[in-house]
């Protein structure tokens, strides 16, 4: 029997968010709705699918329109082009990257993982047998990993490399130059990088012009990269179930499809009808618009809430992405995320996702704040916060 382990993000996402008044755990941008989809197009007129088609399974690796659309957006900052058949369309992020480890890793493998991460990124390896080891991160390196720490992790039998960029929990970015070193490094040892890239249009405090701002993988001229994407984060959609696996090499492709002929046959051709029309260049642009401006205003407030309450917290500003990683403590000593967090969701109706929990037990005082909600929830949830440090803190037990 294969071992599953509690993907705890998950678990404690299915326990609260229902109950929530205030959800502040979100990883996505605030969702909308296929007619807000429709107005921010400049082709009103457009249906967004059409439902005179027959409901047939579609096209099995992925509609003709959808995969155009995407490797349009990839080829955009590319010195080359990438095909539309490189790209296979999944019930989103969470099956593109397990049919990545799926179709290329297993037991006597050896895989290493950006971390603190989501936690399939790496659980799912170890589930196929794979020894796992993890390219740590760390606060005081504003969340960066270095360079050196994995060439030291790097075996004889390293079949993966996983990054998630931008990441998930802290919402830092591994700048262009490290990706550089990481491309070299991965070429030098015949490496497979699989990069998570679901939030990475987000970038809400570093711009295109800035000389590290990280390209995609796909883009950085090594054949063995792999990157996976979906309307969920980054394109406020979750509710579509789309994201998509991509990557230069068709041998890569043809691996990964060939798993994912046991796992899905097709994605929802309603699904893909829509995610096309949303990154159709007449609309994708609004869209990303709405949500780095709606991300923006929320920092703003987040950071104000930060300052606010430096007496008891602190964090690494995030550069992109949806969430940061917010540390909590009393008179210095941290708190225990989990009491913390069911202590005010039970007072307040805020939900944060405890880090000790759900990211890793050394991340003690840690909380997961998803901040590009609709802004007046995050608004209100930072002022009940703020209450509640004011009024409870002193309850929260201190972290082990």
């Amino acid at each position: 029997m294969v071992k599953i382990e509690d993907f705890s993000v998950e678990s404690w996402m299915d326990k609260y968010e229902n109950d929530a008044k205030y959800n502040i755990a979100e990883t996505c941008c605030a969702s909308i709705s296929i007619d807000q989809l429709r107005e921010l197009s400049e082709d009103k007129q457009s249906n967004s699918f059409d439902t005179s088609k027959p409901l047939t399974y579609g096209a099995i690796r992925g509609s003709n329109v959808l995969r155009s659309n995407l490797a349009r957006l990839y080829s955009a900052k590319s010195t080359a082009a990438l095909p539309a058949e490189n790209i296979l369309t999944t019930p989103g992020a969470i099956q593109a990257n397990y049919l990545c480890a799926y179709a290329l890793v297993g037991p006597g493998d050896h895989v290493i993982c950006h971390y603190p991460t989501y936690q399939s990124l790496y659980e799912v390896p170890k589930q196929l047998g794979a020894e796992v080891d993890f390219w740590r991160a760390k606060p005081e390196n504003e969340w960066i990993p270095d360079i050196q720490d994995l060439n030291g992790l790097i075996k004889p039998n390293t079949k993966l490399i996983i990054i998630n960029n931008p990441n998930n929990p802290t919402g830092a970015v591994l700048r262009k130059s490290l990706l550089t070193q990481l491309v070299e490094l991965a070429a030098e040892h015949d490496i497979t990088i699989l990069g998570d890239e679901v939030y990475r249009p987000i970038f809400h405090s570093i711009t295109p012009i800035d000389p590290e701002f990280p390209p995609s993988l796909l883009s950085m001229g090594y054949k063995k990269t792999i990157v996976t994407g979906s309307m969920s984060k980054a394109y406020a959609m979750a509710g579509l179930r789309v994201g998509w696996v991509a990557s230069r090499d068709p041998e890569i492709i043809e691996k990964i499809a060939q798993a994912r002929h046991y796992t899905t046959i097709s994605v929802s051709q309603l699904d893909e009808q829509i995610a096309a029309f949303a990154l159709h260049q007449n609309t994708v642009h609004s869209l990303l618009a709405r949500n780095i401006q709606l991300a923006k205003t929320n920092l703003q407030l987040l950071e104000r809430f930060i300052i606010k309450n430096d007496d008891v917290c602190e964090w690494v500003k995030p550069l992109a992405g949806t969430t940061t990683f917010v540390k909590f403590h009393r008179e210095g000593s941290p708190v225990d995320s989990v009491d913390f967090c069911r202590r005010l969701m039970e007072k307040t109706g805020v939900l944060f996702v405890p880090g000790s929990e759900c990211f890793g037990d050394e991340f003690k005082g840690y909380v997961r704040i998803g901040f590009v909600n609709h802004t007046d929830v995050i608004k209100e949830g930072l002022d009940k916060v703020t209450q509640f440090l004011r009024k409870e803190l002193d309850n929260v037990q201190l972290a082990s």
